[in-house]
């Protein structure tokens, strides 16, 4: 926490961090004239905002398959989509390159046996946030179900018997039941996934689109940002200030969060 004080110093390596001279809030003046922050902003809330929902509704329509098939059966299929969850990014990223790839690629492949001129996936920017949707989806989505699917075999089968007897459909019961069964699990998850907005993964979006600076309209958050400040421009205390940002911003969101949803539904509130 010491540190955060490098967000309002211009950082010289000579003095070190407390002798090095105060410039207040010019480091965040920089930052919020620049038309990155707005970028790195909008992208951080987009991909969190997709990722929440999309992981969320997948994950519980898998959990709820899940629980239709028989006790063998359910730790084949968490084996296969729980998998790709220890895979580092790196890994990913040259599965996506092998996919994506402008001369070799399996897409670009396809799309010449069926006449298409192929992409440059690495070039074109609008189709990455597609891309890093679908490859979050395919390393979260494991976590996501096993995390669901434990929560709906916590429900008493009381509830789905008698459903049964009274002539529930499965999709009447999944609505009626296991849904609203489990909404404070979800409430939980969704508050700290909202709370986490601003903190992207930066193995996803760096090393999936090979920093191509020709993806950073669409794939450039406040971490791939930050560590660019550090490595490239050397600017410490731009990066502190951003890294302050981030956090600032994400206390905020899980208050405001937690805050919406104990109107809502006070029992499903963290605090």
């Amino acid at each position: 926490m010491i540190g955060l004080i490098l967000a309002f110093k211009r950082f010289r390596y000579d003095l070190g961090m407390f002798a090095s001279p105060w410039v207040g809030f010019d480091n965040f003046v920089f930052l919020f004239t620049s038309d990155v922050a707005y970028r790195i902003t909008f992208n951080a809330i987009f991909y969190s905002l997709t990722f929440m929902l999309i992981t969320t509704v997948c994950g519980i329509t898998l959990a709820i398959l899940l629980g239709e098939l028989r006790r063998q059966s359910v730790k084949i299929y968490q084996t296969i989509m729980f998998y790709p969850h220890f895979l580092s990014w790196i890994v990913v990223s040259y599965l996506v390159l092998g996919f994506l790839d402008h001369s070799h690629g399996f897409m670009n492949q396809l799309l010449q046996s069926l006449g298409f001129a192929p992409v440059r996936w690495f070039q074109e920017a609008p189709y990455w946030r597609y891309i890093l949707n679908i490859v979050n989806l395919w390393k979260g989505i494991g976590v996501a179900t096993v995390i669901y699917y434990a929560g709906i075999m916590g429900i008493d089968p009381n509830y789905y018997e008698a459903a049964r007897i009274d002539g529930a459909t499965k999709f009447q019961m999944a609505r009626k039941i296991t849904v609203p069964m489990i909404a404070p699990l979800v409430s939980i998850l969704v508050i700290l996934s909202i709370g986490a907005m601003m903190k992207n993964d930066f193995g996803l979006f760096y090393f999936v689109p090979q920093n191509s600076g020709f993806l950073y309209p669409t794939t450039d958050v406040i971490d791939t940002y930050v560590y660019r400040a550090l490595t490239q421009i050397g600017d410490i205390g731009m990066a502190a200030a951003a890294g302050l940002y981030q956090s600032f911003v994400g206390l905020i969101l899980v208050i405001l969060a937690n805050y919406g949803i104990r109107r809502i539904a006070p029992d499903n509130s963290l605090w």
